[in-house]
């Protein structure tokens, strides 16, 4: 398949997720919402990271705020993702305090930026995506701010993308760059490749 025909491939797949994101039903969002919370937390306690890099969901994301909110009264460690406009990711630690509207009508939360050497320390990363597929091929929305993001760290911790059950795909299309995950968590189920 040729570079333009898997970047068109990624364009309908993206646009698929997006409309279908956008008729959930509120029940559907409760209840995957629940899903997903319950997911985060196991995995969490089962593998007890000291620092966790988590993105801070918004629109029709996969709903990562319950999640947060139990990760902040139970003392786990949290850093969330502020973007830059050169393409890059800083991380601040998240906190039930104010936020702010980032580049792309994104929210981010508002705080002092960890030195870089912070986030290469992160345990467990917890990343969007639009889709991921059964070999663990994430494929995002197009930016590249968390594939830069997973190519900076040295030791890269586990990576989990966290998705709806249907955006858990046989294959995603995948250019050279993209970079497969640890893990998927859905809404059903948490899988480890």
């Amino acid at each position: 398949m040729s570079d333009d025909s898997v970047r068109d491939a990624k364009r309908r797949l993206r646009a698929e997720v997006r409309l279908r994101r956008r008729t959930r039903s509120a029940g559907e969002l409760g209840s995957a919402t629940a899903g997903l919370t319950e997911h985060l937390i196991a995995l969490v306690r089962d593998r007890v990271p000291a620092l966790v890099g988590c993105y801070l969901s918004g629109g029709d994301e996969p709903n990562t705020r319950p999640f947060l909110g139990w990760a902040a009264a139970n003392g786990v460690d949290v850093l969330v993702p502020v973007s830059r406009q050169d393409g890059l990711l800083d991380w601040v630690p998240a906190t039930e305090g104010p936020e702010q509207v980032g580049l792309f009508g994104i929210s981010e939360m508002v705080g002092e930026v960890v030195p870089a050497s912070v986030f290469q320390s992160v345990d467990l990363l917890l990343i969007p995506a639009a889709a991921v597929d059964s070999s663990g091929m994430r494929m995002g929305w197009g930016r590249g701010y968390f594939d830069r993001a997973l190519a900076s760290l040295e030791q890269p911790p586990p990576v989990f993308a966290v998705v709806y059950d249907e955006e858990f795909v046989d294959s995603v299309p995948c250019e050279s760059h993209d970079r497969p995950v640890d893990g998927v968590i859905t809404p059903s189920a948490t899988r480890t490749f």
